[in-house]
């Protein structure tokens, strides 16, 4: 890495040690890739400790706005993966908004060589299972709208945390029709129906697996993977109860 991407990730280090956000300003130069996004990503996970004796993270989240869009991906902390029903009120957020999305589950191991040759046809059959999710996301950055893409993707692609339901059969869905309902507090349920960015969840699978093994390393069955928010980002508070519910695949429970 360069000293400006060393500085870079003691700083998110710092920010995260300390429960505290940081000013984008004196970073707008710093990451100029993709590349040089995941490294300080890495490295921020590696001196965090994060997956110490973990070849490859055991969940991550993945996706983007559309598929025509560049998809972006991030290990997840484990500290912050749970159950449902979950209770985050241990951790500490800054600006947290709800993501209810649907995570996927890989059945088998998968090799660079085997990634390498998926397409969006037959990846799905990598997958065994299936279960609602709902990602909390949260930012070591002071004003998140303003920030460049780049230096979120260096904060885990502004994860906060993920809780996840049960776990059941993966099979064909009609994603199209599919509801999902998301309440946050004593707020009016959020309904949205066939909203996937990707439409399809499993879309994004040779994308993210090609990125997971690009150094070499086979990814290991039960890896999880969440695919992108159905309702895009909504405004959450520190004690709001959330449920997220997707009919005929399943609910989850959580207290931010």
């Amino acid at each position: 890495m360069t000293p400006s991407q060393t500085a870079l990730t003691d700083a998110l280090v710092a920010a995260r040690r300390g429960n505290r956000t940081l000013d984008a300003t004196p970073w707008l130069d710093t990451l100029e890739t993709a590349t040089q996004a995941y490294e300080v990503q890495d490295a921020v996970a590696a001196a965090l400790g994060w997956f110490d004796g973990q070849p490859v993270p055991r969940a991550w989240k993945s996706g983007g706005g559309s598929r025509t869009a560049t998809l972006t991906h991030a290990p997840l902390a484990p500290a912050g993966v749970r159950q449902s029903p979950a209770d985050f009120s241990d951790l500490v957020f800054h600006t947290p908004g709800i993501e209810a999305e649907i995570a996927l589950r890989l059945g088998q191991d998968v090799t660079p060589a085997q990634a390498a040759k998926l397409d969006h046809e037959n990846a799905a059959a990598l997958i065994d299972a299936m279960a609602v999710s709902v990602e909390i996301v949260d930012a070591r950055w002071q004003d998140l709208p303003s920030t460049p893409a780049l230096l979120r993707l260096a904060d885990s692609q502004v994860h906060g945390a993920l809780v996840i339901g049960e776990w059941k059969p993966y099979a064909a869905v009609d994603w199209a029709s599919q509801r999902c309902e998301t309440k946050i507090g004593s707020a009016d349920v959020v309904v949205r129906e066939g909203t996937h960015p990707l439409a399809d969840p499993a879309w994004l699978l040779p994308i993210w697996l090609r990125h997971i093994t690009r150094n070499g390393q086979t990814v290991p069955a039960g890896t999880v993977v969440t695919t992108g928010s159905w309702v895009g980002v909504l405004p959450c508070r520190r004690g709001d109860q959330v449920t997220a519910e997707f009919p005929g695949i399943g609910a989850v429970r959580l207290s931010v």
